[in-house]
């Protein structure tokens, strides 16, 4: 028991002398500021000038320990430098003895613990570029010997492009990424050559060129191998003659695996040996004249050339064809003539002529004459001239033969309209182009129109003042000369009379139109129907009723006629001519019902009846109730004192009377 505390005292005491004891770190707080690069000593610098890029970022933080920072520094747009540091100073970036491939556009991104700021970007510009050297593993060289050199740009970096010269003309071109380059050279021809290079350096997106280097004189000695051409006959050679050319070397001092000659005539090789070639051919016009014995030995390469005349023995045969022009199944000629013959060589009666395919439909007439009729379709013809072996052929003559124009038809486009221009078509079906087309008026020609592509046509335009002059009209058809023109039939087509005398009629009469009365409006017109026709009343706009006919009147019906009918109405028509016409106007008047006026008169009659009635029974009344004389003076019954009734009848009757006062 005792040991085991020990051993536990013993291990508290080592981790607690070790600072074994963990305490919290208080997190750091910072923000990045900002960052700038800048470039000393300036940003346009000479070469071998000793540049540095100043990385600055401006960093505040909560503590007082010192932050790891990431330093990245960007040449246009691509990494050329990484850093890790936990100092506060500026990250520094040398570029000793600069060049101008240290051109281009920087920037300086800083990061710490994820955060990123990047400064703006600097652009250096580095001028200045060293000469180039030239050297050459030799100075004097044998034809097609091929010479090394060395074009060397002394301190440069980057991307480099080395251009070789000879005299001044660029004869190669390398690129590399070191600053230097070499090339195999092979020098034109005999003679005194110099030499020299220069170089560019590529700094994207621009270049720098450099200026010349020194220059090296090179002579080319001229080898004693040589090569020799030898065509026989020599001179006056004519087609048929029988060519022999040699190709050959001299100075012969080498060992003939090392030598191939090439004989070729223009671009066509006739031959290929080592020592000496043959060749023999019959001499042809046609063919190229140029010969050339060619010589290569390594990367030596020779020729002689040799050019040969060689005279026709007759022209290319031409073929011509009489009429110029023909129609199917007309009668026809080919002829076929050489223009020329050498006449020492030839006589005409040497030469022979045949048509090309042999089953042509046309047969032998006379030399070089071939006749028939043309057929029905296009026909390809050559012309085939023959003579001592000689074989030429003319130019492919293709025949079309015409068709004639078949009988036209003729039609109104559109409608013909009297007192209007309207256009009339002729139109055949088949026949070859050209194509006149006449117009004819009663035999007589109106106009002609040609007609030469496919899709024109032939459109007359006319003006008619009766119908009947329609028929008069006819169209003629011609494609061929010295043949009878196709006439069409006469025309037969409608003619649109436009409307006149529009009239509009009422049933039952104006006059006797009453209430309760079906009312009929007819419209009539003089032209060719169909006849649109639309009745108005006045005042309204919109048509009372529409209707087309196919006779020159129609009518409309208004049933049951009441007061509200009473107005004024037309009517319009309008035909094909489009031209609308309308009706003077008609007012209608609506009376009153028949059993309306019988009515009230059989009232007035019963109304008057009955006030003559009363007019009786009144008077009637009136003298029965009239009071009688009592005989007393004055006195009266049931009457009033002055009533003239009262009065005795003596008194009544007198023109004057006088009434007592009473006291």
């Amino acid at each position: 028991m005792g040991l085991l505390l020990l051993l536990t005292y013993s291990l508290l005491s080592c981790y607690l002398q070790a600072g074994g004891v963990v305490t919290a770190q208080p997190q750091i707080l910072f923000t990045i500021r900002d960052i700038t690069l800048s470039i000393e000593p300036s940003n346009d610098v000479t070469r071998d000038t000793n540049v540095t890029l100043r990385c600055q970022a401006m960093v505040s933080s909560s503590g007082e320990e010192a932050l790891s920072r990431e330093y990245t520094i960007f040449k246009d747009g691509k990494t050329v430098y990484t850093k890790t540091s936990s100092s506060s100073e500026d990250l520094v970036y040398p570029l000793p003895q600069a060049r101008v491939s240290n051109s281009g556009k920087y920037k300086c991104k800083i990061n710490i613990e994820g955060k990123q700021l990047t400064s703006s970007a600097q652009k250096l510009i580095v001028t200045g570029l060293s000469r180039p050297l030239l050297h050459l593993n030799n100075g004097v060289v044998s034809e097609g010997e091929e010479l090394t050199a060395k074009c060397t740009a002394p301190g440069e970096t980057g991307s480099i492009f080395f251009y070789f010269y000879e005299d001044s003309t660029e004869i190669l071109e390398r690129q590399v990424s070191s600053n230097q380059a070499e090339a195999k050279l092979r020098l034109s021809k005999v003679g005194i050559h110099k030499i020299h290079c220069d170089y560019t350096v590529l700094v994207t997106p621009d270049s720098f060129k450099s200026e010349g280097s020194n220059t090296i004189t090179v002579s080319v000695k001229e080898l004693s191998i040589t090569p020799v051409l030898e065509i026989f006959p020599q001179y006056k050679i004519y087609e048929g003659d029988q060519l022999t050319i040699s190709c050959s070397i001299t100075n012969f001092r080498y060992k003939p695996e090392n030598i191939q000659l090439f004989l070729s005539q223009g671009t066509k090789l006739l031959s290929i040996g080592e020592s000496k070639v043959n060749h023999s051919m019959v001499a042809l016009a046609k063919d190229p004249g140029e010969f050339e014995c060619g010589l290569e030995m390594g990367t030596l390469v020779k020729a002689a050339t040799k050019t040969v005349s060689v005279t026709e023995l007759f022209s290319v045969p031409t073929l011509t064809m009489s009429p110029a022009e023909v129609f199917q199944k007309d009668d026809m000629t080919l002829t076929c003539r050489s223009e020329s013959y050498a006449s020492e060589r030839l006589s005409k009666e040497d030469l022979t002529y045949t048509l090309d395919p042999p089953e042509s439909p046309l047969t032998p007439k006379g030399t070089g004459v071939f006749s028939g009729r043309a057929l029905l379709y296009d026909f390809n013809y050559t012309c085939v001239a023959r003579a001592k072996g000689i074989v030429k052929h003319s130019k492919t003559m293709t025949v079309r033969p015409k068709v004639s124009v078949s009988i036209p038809k003729i039609l109104v486009v559109g409608r013909a309209v009297l007192h209007q221009s309207f256009k009339i078509l002729c139109q055949s079906d088949i026949g070859s182009l050209p194509i006149n087309y006449t117009l004819l008026k009663d035999y007589a020609e109106v106009s002609t129109i040609s007609i030469k592509l496919p899709f024109q046509q032939a459109l007359f335009t006319v003006t008619i003042t009766h119908p009947a002059e329609i028929s008069k009209f006819m169209c003629e058809a011609k494609n061929r000369k010295h043949k009878e023109a196709p006439l069409s039939k006469k025309l037969n087509a409608t003619v649109i009379v436009p409307l006149t005398h529009p009239t509009l009629t009422v049933i039952p009469d104006v006059a006797e139109i009453s209430e309760g009365d079906h009312l009929f409006l007819i419209c009539g017109v003089d032209g060719t129907p169909p006849v649109t026709f639309n009745w108005y009343r006045v005042g309204n706009p919109q048509s009372l009723h529409s209707t087309t006919s196919n006779m020159n009147h129609s009518n409309y019906q208004v049933p049951f006629l009441s007061k509200e009918h009473a107005d004024k109405y037309y009517c319009e028509a309008v035909n094909y001519a489009n031209n609308v016409v309308r009706s003077d106007l008609v007012i209608i008047e609506v009376r009153m019902a028949l059993w309306k006026k019988v009515l009230i008169g059989g009232f007035c009659l019963l109304a008057g009846a009955v006030l003559v009635v009363v007019l009786v029974l009144c008077f009637k009344s009136k003298r029965d109730a009239a009071p009688l004389y009592n005989g007393t003076e004055g006195g009266v019954a049931n009457g009033a004192r002055d009533s003239a009734a009262s009065l005795p009848v003596d008194i009544s009757n007198r023109s004057s009377y006088s009434i007592p006062a009473t006291v």
